[in-house]
């Protein structure tokens, strides 16, 4: 067999379950990435080979700190994510980025480039970037995010960085799959604050202002902005007062005290018991999301069920039918 462009093609053996799993908790790189492969096939016999596997390693899940990152255009999230993946590998830990790509809404297809953008990171040998494409789901977070997030802890990586696309509601849905989340902002917080949602504000257990370095007086007057911010807003945690802090990833400027202030954090909801019931909430958050995908998905799935969808989106079109009357003669 050939491909299009006339080479010959590599046809790939086929792994066992058992192949997947011993080679995930051996920490093998290159069946770590085929293993997020499989369970970010739509196949359906790919689906059942992937959920025995992820059964296979629950054990081994669970141990690594689980941070969000998330951040306004332009601010440097992928030049943060190498500093502070590279701070962290230096002091001896194991570190997955999952980098959720913007899929394009016509194609499917997505930019792949966060390896491009994480160039250093990229062949650190305790490092490991995972760039998926986010699908067209809610919020550009990939459907199966948490999946892989599990397949990397039982690899071995101890911290693991989502980096969201920073658009719609996928700041949220990062914040409920992590135990930490950043978010980063630029200096001159005046139009910041105009742009950001009070809502992301409340989900922040951080709030870093990066790129100190071009304009200190303006991240001074911006860290004080959005300290007087948080006053109006309520904390995630009752267990934890949100700080900002201004950063350069460029010059790795306050990396060290960022990842202080996240370990310190760490250490508060852990003695206070909140972070274990936040791991066992966001389970089962987990699966009514994925209960609802499921549903909608079978429900669709009818081919009987589909031409009347048809139709009815037509009626709906055309202005002749309510679209809540739709939805209830559907379920009847």
């Amino acid at each position: 067999m050939t491909t299009p462009d006339g080479r010959r093609a590599v046809r790939r053996r086929v792994l066992s379950v058992e192949e997947y799993v011993q080679g995930v908790l051996a920490g093998d790189r290159t069946l770590l990435a085929r293993a997020i492969t499989l369970v970010e096939s739509r196949r359906p016999e790919h689906f059942d080979i992937a959920q025995q596997v992820l059964d296979a390693v629950l054990p081994r899940t669970g141990g690594a700190h689980r941070i969000g990152i998330t951040g306004v255009p332009g601010v440097g999230k992928s030049t943060f994510i190498e500093a502070l993946g590279g701070h962290l590998t230096r002091q001896g830990h194991q570190v997955a980025v999952l980098a959720v790509d913007p899929s394009s809404s016509r194609s499917g297809g997505s930019i792949l480039g966060d390896k491009t953008r994480m160039a250093r990171l990229a062949v650190d040998p305790d490092a490991f970037i995972r760039p998926s494409p986010s699908g067209g789901y809610l919020g550009g977070v990939n459907r199966v995010t948490r999946e892989t997030l599990l397949l990397c802890e039982a690899a071995g990586f101890d911290v693991v960085l989502v980096e969201t696309v920073g658009a719609g509601q996928s700041e949220t849905m990062v914040a409920e799959m992590t135990d930490f989340f950043l978010v980063l902002m630029l200096p001159g917080a005046g139009d910041d604050l105009q742009g950001i949602k009070k809502g992301v504000l409340e989900i922040a257990d951080m709030i870093a202002i990066n790129k100190m370095d071009a304009d200190p007086i303006r991240a001074g007057i911006a860290k004080r902005d959005y300290e007087s911010a948080l006053h109006m807003t309520v904390p995630a945690s009752p267990n934890w007062t949100v700080p900002v802090q201004m950063i350069s990833s460029l010059n790795n400027q306050g990396l060290e005290a960022l990842w202080d202030h996240i370990l310190a954090h760490k250490t508060a909801l852990t003695e206070s018991g909140e972070l274990a019931a936040k791991r066992r909430s966001q389970q089962l958050d987990w699966m009514w999301t994925l209960l609802k995908e499921r549903v909608v998905e079978n429900f669709l799935s009818d081919p009987e069920r589909a031409a009347r969808i048809e139709a009815y989106s037509a009626e709906i079109r055309n202005n002749t039918l309510n679209p809540t009357r739709a939805v209830q003669k559907l379920l009847d």
